[in-house]
């Protein structure tokens, strides 16, 4: 049913409160009031009036007092942390080597790679010419590509898109976000010397040259819903030309090229349906070519090697097989399977070579890596030493290599990066992440347990200590958990978790449903009328660990952030007892209101993943879990939330609305703050290394006040 909307302007309370203080509680701050301004809605028949509405309307001077406030009042409630977070802002930049560089990788005739220099904000980006025998030589010239220091200049943020550089090596195509609202400005330059080029777009999401080195595709978003549906095929001087327009809202497109350079790629995706259409890469001028016709519920993607595509499936393979076919005539009728369906590993994907390839897999919330030899038709899988672990393909660009680039890392083991040699599997550390200060990885345990669901199902949790620490519920919990999206949390190392760990904290992710963790199933099941299961997973990990006495009640922290932080709201309406403290980062807490307004940025290409709240049964299931819907007059735990004024995923009245309400119905005296950050930030908060650690350090020493620490 169309909403009907109507705007009743009745001011009830005309000024947002300072911070202040209660008579004789001087220690005591008094929480700023939002205002409260009638605003009806008609949702299936039913009139709904949302008295803080008008916390969207970003330029409403009133908007920017009332999220001040809440800052100010924050400041005031936290000004005794001041040492704290000073200590453990200077006690995790300690064991950063803030003068590093990553490992080269190869790309044509260069080696390219990152570099930071300690007191800058940002990474250079640069390149050295290749060796005449193709190796790395680290006394060879070096050219800076991009200094993210010196292009910062005089901005509060910067973020980096988009980096292409052409087949020749000559011109570098890039995109720049000068606001965190994820607008991105492409620009193109000469790298020999830095020679800008007139040709520039807004709003680019992805680019890729042709192999004349000359020609240029790229996406743009539209520029209300932010969802990328254009295609543009630019020459360099020549007027761009439209290409491809996306018109059903519920896909969004992407370009790219095939890891042997012949073909483009278009991907055209939704939530449960991809297309793909393709073109030979010599040939920019001609019209893209359809695949497969998109396919309700068909999800496929493509590549190439000597002649044959390589099309990952779910067509019969929920969990995804991989077949070939001939360019020619890529039908079903042609396919070979080359990869089989199995109920319990999940494909994500599969990286050519020319001798070898490598299939990506994921088993038991475990990643997988094996190698296939085209010469033997054999398959070898990489080992990895510990039984928990996290293992991604680290880049490696080139179609010729006979070495194969990993990342790899633990909760307990920091990020390496190893060579593997495609035909023996031998392999060389080539970095692994210093850890300054003497950290030594046999003082903290990693495992894997596994908590009972309601409904029978076993969640894997990934968890880290430091050893010694007493399994007798003292021990304050740290748990995380997204569960959306089909994104799998990883059980990933951080030197600034350290600071937690060190004082005696047991961190731990919960992998629950409407991740990948366990399969596409695991997705199914925490989406759409099932996404109730996300919530009550957390719920059940959380109630699971605090029996097996890894924490008591009153020492259970929680944290979330963006769909994670939806997740916040709701275990938080559902089981305010069972936690101590929640931080909720760029929570999706308005969930009615975003989804029923489709002119908000990402919110029809939602429908697949939340549901469609203009059909009454999709309404009704997603308001019963939408945070900001119900909340109820009752105690809660102590609750942080921080957000971006410019976030342009989550927009920042989600999280304000929330709070604005939640104050007027909590009957308890525990904290409740927002912490908006008005300066230009986006959805993972600064762009800048010193100041996200800076908020990592308000954000822990937050939570560990909860339960006592506090130095």
């Amino acid at each position: 049913m169309t909403i009907r909307l109507r705007r009743a302007a009745v001011l009830l309370v005309a000024v947002v409160c300072c911070v202040g203080f209660v008579a004789g509680q001087a220690a005591r701050p008094t929480p700023p009031v939002a205002k409260r301004v009638d605003h009806t809605q008609v949702w299936h028949g039913e009139t709904v009036n949302d008295p803080y509405f008008w916390l969207r309307e970003k330029t409403n001077p009133d908007v920017a007092k009332y999220l001040e406030a809440e800052n100010a009042y924050t400041e005031a409630m936290t000004a005794g942390l001041g040492t704290f977070r000073e200590a453990l802002y200077k006690e995790m930049l300690a064991r950063i080597k803030q003068t590093d560089l990553g490992v080269p990788t190869r790309d044509g005739k260069f080696y390219y790679y990152s570099r930071t220099i300690e007191g800058q904000q940002y990474p250079l980006y640069c390149r050295k010419p290749a060796a005449p025998d193709g190796s790395y030589r680290a006394d060879a010239p070096e050219l800076v590509l991009l200094d993210q220091n010196e292009m910062a200049k005089g901005l509060k943020f910067l973020g980096i898109g988009a980096a292409q550089v052409s087949d020749d090596g000559n011109l570098l195509a890039y995109s720049t976000d000068t606001t965190g609202f994820r607008q991105y400005a492409l620009h193109v330059k000469t790298l020999a010397t830095g020679r800008a080029y007139a040709d520039t777009a807004e709003r680019v999401t992805s680019v890729e040259w042709a192999n004349d080195n000359q020609t240029l595709f790229y996406v743009t978003e539209d520029k209300v819903t932010k969802r990328p549906n254009q295609l543009w095929r630019m020459k360099l001087g020549s007027p761009p030309a439209l290409v491809y327009e996306e018109k059903d809202e519920l896909y969004t497109i992407g370009i790219g090229r095939t890891k042997d350079k012949r073909y483009f790629v278009l991907a055209v995706n939704s939530t449960d349906t991809w297309e793909n259409r393709y073109l030979d890469a010599a040939t920019p001028e001609s019209p893209f070519k359809v695949l497969l016709p998109r396919e309700k519920g068909h999800k496929y993607s493509i590549d190439h090697r000597d002649g044959l595509l390589y099309i990952q499936t779910n067509k019969g393979a929920k969990n995804f097989r991989m077949v070939t076919a001939p360019v020619a005539d890529p039908s079903p009728a042609n396919w070979k399977e080359f990869i089989p369906h199995r109920p319990d590993v999940l494909i994500q994907g599969l990286e050519l070579f020319k001798d070898f390839a490598v299939a990506v897999e994921q088993s038991e919330g475990l990643s997988r890596l094996r190698v296939f030899d085209f010469a033997k038709g054999t398959w070898r899988e990489l080992t990895f030493p510990e039984p928990i672990y996290t293992a991604f393909p680290g880049g490696t660009p080139e179609y010729n290599s006979p070495t194969f680039r990993v990342s790899y890392q633990s909760m307990v083991t920091p990020p390496s990066v190893y060579d593997y040699t495609l035909a023996t599997l031998e392999r060389k550390l080539m970095k692994q992440q210093e850890v300054l200060g003497g950290y030594n990885p046999a003082n903290y345990v990693t495992e894997r347990q596994w908590a009972p669901a309601r409904d029978g199902v076993k969640v894997p949790i990934s968890l880290v200590y430091k050893k010694g620490v007493p399994r007798d519920g003292t021990a304050p919990l740290w748990l995380y958990g997204y569960g959306s999206y089909g994104y799998g949390e990883s059980p990933t190392f951080s030197s600034g978790r350290l600071s937690l760990l060190d004082r005696g904290v047991v961190y731990a992710v919960a992998h629950i449903r409407g991740g990948n963790e366990m399969g596409e199933a695991w997705h199914d099941e925490g989406m759409l009328m099932r996404k109730k299961n996300t919530f009550t997973d957390f719920i059940d990990c959380a109630g699971y660990l605090v029996a097996q006495r890894w924490a008591a009640r009153d020492r259970v922290l929680i944290e979330g952030g963006s769909a994670g932080g939806l997740l916040m709201g709701a275990v938080t309406n559902m089981r305010p007892d069972l936690f101590k403290a929640v931080h909720a980062a760029v929570p999706f807490m308005d969930v009615m209101n975003t989804m029923m307004d489709a002119t908000l940025p990402l919110t029809v290409g939602e429908y697949l993943e939340w549901g469609n709240p203009n059909q009454k049964g999709a309404f009704d299931y997603m308001r019963s879990y939408s945070p900001y819907d119900n909340l109820a007059r009752k105690a809660y735990p102590n609750i942080l939330v921080t957000t971006s004024f410019n976030d342009s995923q989550v927009m920042y009245w989600e999280p304000a609305k929330y709070v604005a309400k939640l104050r007027t119905l909590k009957t308890d005296t525990n904290e409740l703050l927002l912490k908006t950050k008005m300066d230009p930030a986006g959805h993972g908060g600064a762009s800048g290394r010193y100041d996200r650690l800076k908020d990592t350090a308000f954000e822990y020493a937050w939570m560990l006040k909860q339960v006592g620490i506090t130095k």
